[in-house]
């Protein structure tokens, strides 16, 4: 049965600034810090002072919690925060726990940048900078704006990438991409990618028409040792910046 509770009322307010004692000696204690996004912190707090009243334990609110009775709840090993998993097995090797609210300080600086490189790319609101560029390029996943910006800072000397058109070649000579710097198609890949056999440590950028292609070459290449990928997951179909057309690049 679902269990409401009130958030306004004096009980949940209390444990709320209870739990957020806890959480400030859980950082201090172990050289943790917050997650740089404030929203992932509160959330995660509500839960831990939900699952407190209800339990009269901070289970971990990412998880479901398994047991009718103490009894019962102790037997199933219930995450009980700051659980073990995440001191033992996320923290070290991801940088933060499943929930999110607890992060090594490189984890936390290095996506407070990212976060603000995200905000940069989709308003324009100014140049990408260097450190914001590579936080970009590490992305797996990139949106036209992201795209847009990260070309515009290569022009600049900022960044160094290759941007690759994965379609065939009557679609490039159709419409590309401005600043594409290979045609290598889907259905000759293995042979054209001959072309940057020797850049695997150069940061590339793939994209096609949906994105659907480009998302099948990003995992070949990333299985024949190239180190950093990212797919533009939405496509030339939808992309807003600068194109060319015509057989020269």
């Amino acid at each position: 049965m679902m269990q409401k509770i009130d958030m306004n009322s004096p009980e949940f307010l209390q444990v709320m600034e209870d739990t957020k004692k806890f959480t400030d000696k859980v950082c201090a204690s172990r050289g943790w810090v917050y997650h740089p996004i404030e929203d992932v912190n509160e959330g995660v707090t509500m839960g831990l002072a939900r699952n407190k009243i209800i339990y009269n334990k901070r289970f971990c609110p990412c998880f479901m919690v398994i047991g009718e009775t103490k009894e019962e709840r102790k037997a199933a090993d219930n995450r009980i925060c700051p659980c073990k998993p995440a001191i033992e097995k996320e923290i070290p090797e991801e940088g933060k726990c499943h929930c999110g609210i607890f992060c090594t300080p490189e984890y936390a600086k290095a996506n407070a940048v990212e976060i603000v490189a995200e905000e940069v790319a989709h308003n324009h609101s100014r140049g990408l900078t260097k450190e914001e560029c590579e936080q970009l390029l590490a992305h797996p996943q990139l949106d036209g704006d992201e795209i847009q910006s990260l070309l515009e800072a290569r022009e600049l000397g900022m960044v160094d990438f290759n941007l690759v058109d994965v379609r065939e070649w009557m679609e490039w000579k159709q419409q590309r991409i401005a600043g594409t710097d290979f045609l290598i198609p889907t259905t000759s890949f293995y042979e054209a990618l001959n072309q940057i056999e020797d850049q695997k440590d150069k940061s590339t950028i793939l994209y096609c028409l949906t994105g659907s292609r480009s998302a099948y070459c990003q995992n070949v290449m990333k299985d024949l040792g190239w180190k950093q990928v990212s797919n533009y997951t939405a496509g030339i179909i939808v992309y807003n910046g600068d194109t060319d057309s015509g057989e020269e690049k």
